[in-house]
């Protein structure tokens, strides 16, 4: 493999912080982190772009920090897409198996899957993703792979979703406007979860709760496969305005507070702890007991984790949850996160960081780097033959139905 292509990017553009990680593929096949670079998140509300010139600025230093790092210069990216106009759905598609032998082949799978993932759209949507579940050939389900199988009847179980397609546009636009190209995209939520899930909670069942600045996203994985995506619009910043009012603090101020001294849980603070509050206006900073910042925050903890609840039962999953679930993202950073989460779900609860790199592991192997570290694990697993020889990105050009499954 040439020395360029050895490398490849993930872009978070989140709604507090943009991150860029560099990851640099090994003879072996491990992927080793290179370069890390973060940025304040400006012009981007909730994974929409609010302000252009403002979200490109954001984005330029994140790469330019980066590339410093890595020793490299960045021209190309993979882009995670998030925000609650993300949405996904389960669709069955059916097609009769050709051939004298009705040995099925890697052309009966595609057209399964174009099959089940030609949904008619609302206009303005656009598919992003068709992820196959399981297969089933004449009644027989449960199927990983059928290629080299024989049976008259293919049929194919897929999660598919669906993005605003002027949202996916213009937040492509920023980041060509600062100068990289999108060579690829991936959900936040699958890409978070190629970092962080295991394989055996994939299997028994698991639902990932990404914690970012303005949404929360989720996946909830079963035998392996994405079986629901959901978006609750709330986030981390909704814990900093409520420090901010509640206190009478500058935002930035309330956001350090939060960082340093909240928790989610206030029976997890100390009744003599006390901390120094700034005031606005110039006004002298008051001293305070921490436990009130925790009374703030633990409400809205609560009404996060209980929307996101509401998000699991309405898709029937409550009780499909053998593996509990994992908490990731910034926001899961909060002390007490996990313990309240515990105490509203009934289920076992962790903390997701990424695994599965190296190089500079220790440096992104918190849950705030989840989703970029994510992408990068995304876009290297699913590299294609042609670029694995050194060959172009060729992959892109085939429907977006295929690459998830076929890896071409």
């Amino acid at each position: 493999m040439a020395r360029r292509e050895r490398y490849i990017v993930g872009l978070d553009v989140g709604t507090s912080n943009v991150c860029v990680v560099v990851g640099e593929g090994m003879d072996d096949g491990s992927l080793d982190i290179v370069g890390i670079g973060v940025a304040e998140s400006r012009g981007i509300k909730r994974g929409v772009v609010v302000n252009l010139e403002a979200a490109v600025e954001s984005i330029k230093k994140a790469v330019e920090e980066a590339e410093l790092m890595a020793g490299i210069e960045i021209d190309t990216v993979h882009l995670g897409l998030s925000g609650p106009h993300i949405k996904g759905f389960n669709s069955r598609g059916v097609v009769a198996v050709a051939g004298k032998n009705r040995e099925i082949t890697r052309d009966d799978v595609k057209r399964a899957i174009e099959a089940a993932g030609s949904v008619a759209l609302p206009t303005g949507r656009e598919t992003l993703h068709a992820l196959p579940q399981e297969f089933v050939i004449d009644e027989q389900d449960g199927i990983g792979d059928p290629v080299g199988m024989t049976g008259a009847r293919l049929e194919v179980n897929v999660h598919v979703v669906t993005g605003s397609a002027s949202a996916t546009q213009n937040i492509i636009a920023c980041v060509n406007r600062a100068g990289v190209n999108v060579v690829g995209t991936v959900i936040e939520q699958l890409a978070a979860a190629e970092a962080v899930l295991t394989g055996d909670e994939k299997d028994l069942g698991v639902a990932l709760v990404d914690i970012g600045g303005g949404t929360v996203d989720i996946a909830i994985f079963e035998r392996g496969s994405l079986w629901h995506t959901g978006v609750v619009a709330l986030g981390g910043d909704h814990f900093t305005n409520d420090i901010a009012v509640g206190l009478r603090t500058p935002i930035p101020d309330a956001e350090k507070l939060k960082r340093k001294h909240g928790c989610a849980l206030s029976s997890m603070v100390g009744e003599d702890e006390t901390i120094e509050v700034a005031s606005v206006g110039g006004r002298r900073p008051r001293l305070m007991a921490r436990r009130i910042v925790s009374e703030i925050l633990q409400p809205r903890a609560e009404e996060i984790f209980h929307m996101v609840w509401d998000e699991i039962t309405r898709a029937g999953y409550e009780k499909a949850l053998n593996s509990g679930i994992v908490l990731t993202g910034g926001g899961a950073i909060l002390e007490g996160m996990p313990e309240i989460a515990e105490q509203i779900f009934d289920l076992p609860i962790r903390r997701g960081s990424p695994i599965g790199v190296g190089g500079l592991a220790d440096h992104v192997g918190t849950p705030t780097f989840a989703t970029a570290v994510g992408v990068v694990l995304y876009a290297h697993r699913n590299r294609p033959p042609a670029e694995q020889k050194g060959g172009a990105w060729q992959w892109l050009k085939l429907p977006a139905l295929f690459k998830d499954f076929l890896g071409i």
